[in-house]
């Protein structure tokens, strides 16, 4: 069954040629009209100039009989009362003048019969037509469109099929299949709609798979914390203590933080851009969260764009990874290269083997080897990697050769609005 987009516009071509055809048609029937009435005029004054009034009977047969010999004709001359005057060649038959004053066939012949302006009637009766054929442009027309119409059928039948692909594939997506995919063949506007279906299918793909990632491993997570909550509340039950009481209160900051992590790291799936972005000094947000986690923080002073809020967390996370996973002295450090702004936080502990160094900032991370009593490395480090690509700039794994782990951020140093 043919798509209704095919036969739309395949009837559409068919009907402008139709119009086109019909229209010529009717301009040519009243063009026709005036050069058939062109071409009678013409050629009564014409046979008069060869006939005139004042010549005698044997002229006139001599001249019909010239005439005749020279169209292989059939020709006679009547007076105003339809008596023969003179003929030539074959007998006609007297009701020829009873026809319209007009040629047209009669059997194998053509029959003619001109009035002159004196009253006198010139019939001729030939093979082949003297004067315009009187053969209809519509078969011509016809043909054209026909063949128009032929033509047209493979380029409409292409470009709707390449439509109802896309229909396809955009009904496939939207029953679930999110690995659907369209043909991005050609370059026109219907290539430029499938690259941008397949370039939204492949984001929304990826925000799925973030957020089924991210629920697996936040439920995964979230058991440790809350078996060591439900114990420490049962213990605390049966004998209130101080320790048991912080034990509480460490597991309770730990499951708030990881909430609002994935709180955050949710909601900056969906913001490709910052809402309000503003100057921020870099290397006095970098001292002041240096300062509170007591990481030592050198550099030039240096000035980017962005959300100071997050651009904080970002930092934090980095100081805090530090802290909690290298080993010290952690010093963090900021530099201008260029156009650029580099962040570099570094501690002197065991490191990240090379193999790993890429998986270190996937959600809730854990080094091989690494036992799940000692915990994954969260959301932080994904955070990190999602503030900066956000603020347009990423975050790269360096290992330092006298040992230890440097994480470096690089991101676009704040350019003043021109006036």
């Amino acid at each position: 069954m043919r798509s209704r987009l095919f036969v739309k516009i395949y009837l559409t071509l068919l009907a402008s040629l139709a119009a086109v055809a019909v229209a010529s048609a009717v301009f040519w029937w009243h063009g026709r009209g005036e050069e058939e009435s062109s071409w009678q005029s013409q050629r009564a004054r014409f046979v008069a100039a060869l006939i005139p009034p004042d010549m005698d009977r044997r002229s006139v047969e001599a001249t019909l009989e010239r005439l005749s010999r020279a169209f292989d004709a059939d020709i006679a001359v009547y007076d105003p009362h339809g008596r023969l005057i003179a003929g030539a060649g074959g007998p006609l038959s007297p009701d020829i003048l009873e026809q319209p004053w007009r040629h047209g066939p009669k059997g194998n012949f053509h029959t003619m019969v001109t009035a002159l302006p004196d009253g006198r009637a010139v019939a001729a009766r030939m093979e082949r037509p003297f004067g315009p054929t009187g053969r209809n442009p519509l078969a011509y027309l016809a043909l054209i469109a026909g063949v128009i119409g032929l033509a047209a059928y493979p380029v409409v039948r292409h470009l709707t099929r390449r439509l109802e692909r896309l229909r396809g594939g955009v009904d496939a997506w939207g029953r679930g299949d999110f690995v659907a995919r369209v043909p991005e063949d050609g370059s026109d506007e219907v290539a430029a709609v499938a690259k941008s279906f397949n370039k939204a299918a492949d984001h929304v793909e990826r925000l799925i798979k973030s957020h089924r990632a991210l629920l697996a491993n936040a439920s995964h997570e979230l058991r440790s914390p809350l078996a060591r909550l439900r114990m420490a509340i049962d213990l605390y039950e049966q004998a209130p203590d101080e320790s048991r009481k912080e034990e509480i209160i460490r597991n309770l900051a730990e499951l708030d933080t990881l909430v609002e992590e994935i709180l955050l790291a949710s909601r900056l799936d969906h913001v490709e851009k910052l809402d309000a972005p503003e100057p921020v000094d870099l290397l006095a947000l970098v001292s002041e969260e240096g300062a509170r986690n007591g990481v030592e923080v050198s550099g030039t002073p240096a000035t980017v764009t962005g959300d100071a809020r997050l651009l904080g967390r970002l930092v934090r996370n980095l100081m805090q990874n530090a802290l909690r996973h290298g080993g010290p002295p952690v010093t963090a450090t900021i530099a201008q290269a260029g156009s650029t702004v580099e962040l570099r936080v570094r501690d002197h502990g065991p490191g990240i083997p090379d193999s790993e160094s890429a998986r270190v900032f996937e959600p809730f991370y854990r080094p091989s080897g690494r036992s799940e009593a000692a915990g994954g490395w969260g959301l932080g480090l994904a955070l990190v990697r999602q503030i900066a690509e956000r603020h347009g700039g990423a975050v790269r794994y360096k290992s330092p050769s006298d040992g230890g782990a440097c994480f470096v951020v690089t991101l676009p140093m704040h350019r003043p609005p021109e006036r």
